[in-house]
């Protein structure tokens, strides 16, 4: 039962799943046992062509919201094998970053078991905080951008004329790693710190192998090297960021999943055991959904990350929409961030500190539509296209146009001004 055995019947899809190691199929459909009868969603197989990067297995569509969207298949990275600077995987690792920046990562092994386990005993706590009262949750209030409690609607939503759909507590990581970092009461225990410390710790960990291994494909050295960025007793943004979307309809709620965007990150690690979250590939113009895949995270490269690499790294718009209405979604989201002193040549060509470019996207994310429209593109999504192809020859194309941009007012202080 491979790829050729699948078999799309009206209302009933059987699907006998292949084997995780088939290199036929790196995508799985949303069923994890053999020979399971799926109803709903109606799964329907069609044909298509690689996409820059992504994986040509098995693509497949999803009904969604009324009409059929693709489900992107992507490349799997293993992580046992990028720990071990094997270059075959290295090759991989750099390879799916040029030309996609979103891939599978396979933690179910003996090097990745552990962050596997992390991430489970972080979902129990994120359970537990997430049904206490609002008051108690949002004691302290969003401390700094990357430590607090944001409720639901803070943002721009994932959809037109709507607010986001989730709450979320975010920890930094330099807040761990303080004596006695800020938390609320319901969470000021042994056991609930153990937590947030490994879910960080090893987040923190698996992201810099990752860089490790990027540096060491580019041949990069000494302080080129893109983990020398981000050492952990230097002042950063990196966070850890769990988030519970509410159930909601996107045909008729006004709150709804998260904005199209790209990260500000580095790199985002990031788990999901529920559908929801849409990528638009480089090259594509529709959005479509990413199968969770049970033993893997999702990796995306971040627009620190892009930027430092001299903006050859690809980094993919996305989203989070709901899949189903009655569901709640819980999503775990490490942010690895460059040191805040770290200087780049950002997608406006401003050459910039990570900090600086961290502090205005931030403030783009919190801001109503009407603002947003006056920041450039860039700033969301990160030098990426947003409503055209993004082809090579669009790339040069933008970077011809960074004289006349860096003759526009500062971002932030355009929209302040605005506002």
């Amino acid at each position: 039962g491979g790829v050729e055995s699948f078999l799309a019947v009206e209302g009933v899809l059987r699907v006998p799943i292949p084997s995780r190691r088939d290199p036929r199929l790196q995508l799985p459909l949303p069923v994890t046992r053999r020979n399971q009868i799926l109803t709903t969603p109606l799964l329907h197989i069609i044909q298509t062509t690689r996409i820059m990067g992504i994986s040509t297995e098995v693509p497949q569509t999803v009904e969604w919201a009324g009409k059929r969207v693709p489900i992107y298949p992507m490349e799997t990275v293993d992580f046992g094998r990028v720990l071990s600077q094997e270059p075959a995987e290295l090759e991989t690792l750099l390879r799916v970053c040029q030309q996609s920046g979103f891939f599978y990562l396979d933690l179910d092994s003996l090097d990745g078991q552990r962050f596997l386990e992390d991430q489970q005993q972080t979902l129990k706590l994120m359970h537990r905080y997430f049904d206490h009262p609002i008051e108690e949750k949002n004691e302290l209030g969003l401390v700094t951008a990357h430590l607090g409690y944001e409720p639901v609607g803070s943002r721009t939503g994932g959809l037109p004329n709507t607010r986001d759909g989730y709450e979320m507590f975010k920890v930094s990581r330099d807040e761990i790693q303080r004596r006695d970092p800020k938390f609320p009461v319901i969470l000021q225990n042994d056991t609930d710190k153990k937590v947030l410390r490994n879910a960080i710790s090893g987040s923190n960990i698996v992201t810099k192998a990752l860089l490790s291994g990027l540096s060491s494909a580019m041949g990069l050295a000494g302080a080129a090297r893109f983990e020398n960025a981000h050492r952990n007793d230097r002042p950063s943004t990196s966070t850890l960021a769990m988030m519970h979307y509410v159930p909601s309809d996107p045909t008729k709620d006004t709150q709804i999943g998260h904005q199209k965007h790209t990260d500000i990150s580095s790199l985002t690690l990031l788990f999901a055991e529920e559908w929801g979250l849409q990528i638009r590939p480089p090259g594509t113009k529709e959005f479509g959904f990413v199968a969770p895949k049970p033993g893997h995270a999702i990796v995306n490269v971040g627009d620190s990350l892009r930027f430092a690499s001299g903006h050859t790294f690809m980094s993919c718009i996305h989203r989070v929409v709901p899949f189903r209405p009655d569901e709640h979604r819980y999503s775990i989201a490490y942010f690895l961030r460059a040191e805040n002193d770290t200087m780049f040549t950002d997608s406006e060509g401003r050459y910039v500190t990570a900090g600086q470019w961290h502090d205005e996207k931030f403030f783009l994310f919190k801001a109503t539509p009407d603002v947003q429209a006056l920041a450039p593109p860039s700033m969301l999504y990160g030098g990426m296209s947003a409503d055209e192809e993004w082809t090579p020859y669009a790339q040069e194309k933008a970077r011809a146009n960074v004289e006349e941009a860096q003759k526009e007012p500062l971002v932030k202080e355009a929209m302040v001004k605005a506002h």
